[in-house]
């Protein structure tokens, strides 16, 4: 594929962070285009901004770093389009939790490209994405769950992988959305809304029930609590 470069004038003294910007979002569009980062490289990035390979080289160390800024910049893009929605459900914390994982998946179903390169790409223990993915989306979902343990919704445990079951469910939902448009989903909306009710939900029933339970002790355990809801209701 032709690299169509850009005419570039001389930046003015100060503007290194606009030319960062430049390189990330030529990148960004490079990826978009190829579909593959193997496609990408450091000559075509400057080539696609206007400048010379030795520019892109003064902001990123090479193109794993420059790969890994673009990844960083769409996890943060994704942080804001979940926390805006979260912010539309007032103080209902289950209801927060359950807004970010459908904004998780919209995103991802708006931005299925750069959604492969940046959750199934190979990453690097310690790379700006694994950065991201403890500091800003994932962060803020391991505290909604966190509140919701306090709250006495959710059973007392380890917050950090309570968050990673209700990340993996998103996850799993976008990429089989994304991957395989043409099975049968029927509405996709309430598709993903029934998987990620039954996540949320299920923390919930597990403090009920308890949390080590084996699948027939857990149906046990609810049909028993069904019949003296039933009972209860009866003897009033």
């Amino acid at each position: 594929m032709a690299i169509q470069p850009r005419k570039r004038r001389r930046a003015p003294r100060g503007s290194g962070e606009l030319l960062r910007d430049q390189i990330l979002d030529a990148t960004t569009e490079l990826l978009l285009e190829t579909g593959h980062a193997k496609a990408v490289s450091i000559r075509s990035v400057a080539q696609r901004v206007g400048v010379t390979p030795p520019s892109i080289y003064l902001h990123f160390a090479d193109k794993d770093a420059l790969l890994d800024a673009v990844c960083s910049r769409y996890f943060e893009k994704l942080d804001e389009e979940m926390q805006r929605a979260g912010r539309q459900h007032g103080a209902q914390t289950i209801e927060v939790l359950r807004a970010q994982g459908h904004a998780y998946v919209n995103f991802a179903r708006r931005t299925p490209e750069l959604y492969r390169l940046a959750t199934m790409g190979e990453g690097r223990p310690g790379s700006d994405v694994d950065t991201t993915l403890n500091s800003s989306a994932f962060q803020h979902m391991r505290a909604a769950v966190e509140t919701l343990i306090a709250e006495g919704v959710y059973p007392a445990g380890d917050a950090t992988m309570m968050a990673l079951e209700l990340w993996t469910a998103a996850h799993g939902v976008a990429a089989i959305l994304i991957s395989k448009p043409y099975l049968p989903w029927g509405d996709v909306e309430k598709f993903t809304d029934r998987v990620l009710r039954a996540v949320c939900t299920g923390q919930i029933v597990a403090g009920i029930i308890g949390t080590d339970l084996e699948p027939l002790e857990a149906i046990a355990r609810l049909k028993g609590l069904a019949g003296e809801n039933v009972s209860g209701g009866q003897d009033q």
